[in-house]
């Protein structure tokens, strides 16, 4: 799909989709939960949909309607191979699942995350018991692994991304014996936070020594539940620079700046840079002005690194988006490619080896490439919005990944976007 965008000025409200982080995580607890959960205002998309798959394979009763109902308890084996589809997020979750059912499980995915590392988690899982391995003997997916791993102490690289530690954490409390967890170099720590607070929701027993070291009761339980998913900051960064690009004011609903969520520092990061934000009863009110540039550190926030980019196009100055090499292990190196995109418009961006470093200048419309990756498609649609001519991003159905409304919400403020 072409998504076809044109210079517009954004005005109105907008309420922002739920959370797919805590989406996922809701899933994944209900589905290993004895008893019905109930989960209220969920993330409707192809990452949360592939992680009710992944699930029910693991033998979770899962409806899904205006709240979805999940009935689970202990993992058992999959009648067949189960595919993750796009979600990186259901693949390390699941491989923490596959590793308590008693047997062997065989998990893959689409081109992307068949790109996607693994080995360092499968290593930690292997420690733990379990018998896990890559099919190609690359470290990346299909893999199998067999269970049950039993608990003990067990090794993890946390520099690559948040969500093998979040396997270990929400898995491990279900292991036959105490699960001892050393981390190095732990990045994305909102999300580590995220887990920890669901553990706390669940009442599960651990101890922590800062995010170097956890120690996990085993012979664990989850119980139903209901929760009601807040909206999801990451999805609300393309509205607010959007608005901060385009010169416009936006409310956006459902945020709830209390949350766990790391990409609540975009709001932050926007104020820096010189826009009117404010925190409203029901959400948060942001108006566009005259931007400069700053340095930002984004290892607790990668997804924001492709929005945040092209809103440094429209920055005066310079704008350096640091620390953040994990980026490049997405599903693109979205480093790479933001930088390739933005050029194509007339950005001056420069790759530094752990992110960007961005001069303001002057973007046009152009002919670029979404690279099938949701988050480049629509920070790709953000600068189209602000930019003379017309802007024309290819594979722009992986918005669906994770904001399946994105076009149609986008439209609803203003914006002059068509897909063909």
């Amino acid at each position: 799909m072409i998504l076809s965008v044109e210079k517009s000025h954004l005005e109105g409200q907008v309420r922002i989709p739920a959370s797919k982080s805590h989406t996922i995580r809701a899933v994944a607890i209900g589905s290993l939960a004895c008893g019905t959960s109930r989960i209220l205002n969920p993330l409707v998309s192809s990452d949360a949909l592939s992680a009710i798959d992944i699930y029910r394979g693991f033998g979770a009763d899962i409806t899904i309607g205006d709240e979805w109902t999940v009935s689970g308890g202990r993992p058992t084996v999959p009648d067949d191979v189960l595919n993750v589809g796009n979600s990186g997020t259901s693949l390390y979750i699941a491989m923490g699942t596959a590793a308590l059912a008693d047997g062997h499980t065989v998990l893959t995915g689409d081109h992307q995350i068949r790109r996607r590392p693994a080995q360092a988690l499968l290593d930690a899982l292997n420690m733990l018991g379990a018998n896990g391995f890559s099919t190609r003997d690359n470290g990346c997916p299909p893999l199998v692994i067999q269970g049950p791993m039993h608990g003990g102490h067990t090794l993890i690289d946390g520099s690559k991304t948040s969500q093998y530690l979040t396997s270990l954490l929400l898995n491990c409390p279900l292991a036959e014996s105490d699960t001892e967890i050393t981390v190095t170099d732990a990045c994305e720590k909102p999300y580590i936070e995220m887990t920890l607070a669901w553990l706390d929701g669940q009442g599960i027993r651990y101890k922590r020594e800062g995010f170097e070291r956890f120690l996990i009761s085993g012979r664990q339980s989850y119980q139903s539940f209901e929760k009601s998913i807040p909206g999801d900051f990451s999805s609300a960064t393309f509205f607010l620079c959007a608005a901060a690009v385009t010169g416009s004011e936006l409310v956006l609903l459902g945020l709830d700046m209390n949350d766990t969520q790391g990409d609540k520092a975009v709001v932050h990061m926007l104020a820096e840079m010189g826009a009117e934000v404010e925190q409203l009863p029901a959400g948060i009110r942001i108006k566009g002005g005259a931007l400069k540039g700053g340095e930002f550190d984004l290892a607790d926030t990668p997804d924001a690194l492709p929005a945040l980019a092209v809103t440094a196009c429209f920055a005066e100055g310079t704008t350096r988006l640091v620390n953040v090499a994990q980026a490049r292990l997405k599903e693109t190196d979205r480093i790479k490619v933001v930088a390739e995109e933005l050029t194509k418009m007339g950005g001056r961006v420069k790759e530094l080896p752990d992110g960007l470093e961005i001069e303001g200048a002057r973007l046009h419309g152009a002919k670029v490439c979404g690279h099938d990756d949701h988050r480049v498609v629509m920070a790709l649609a953000v600068a189209g919005l602000a930019c003379d001519g017309v802007t024309e991003i290819d594979s722009a159905e992986a918005v669906s990944i994770t904001f399946p409304t994105f076009v149609e919400l986008m439209e609803s403020v203003g914006a002059e976007m068509s897909d063909k």
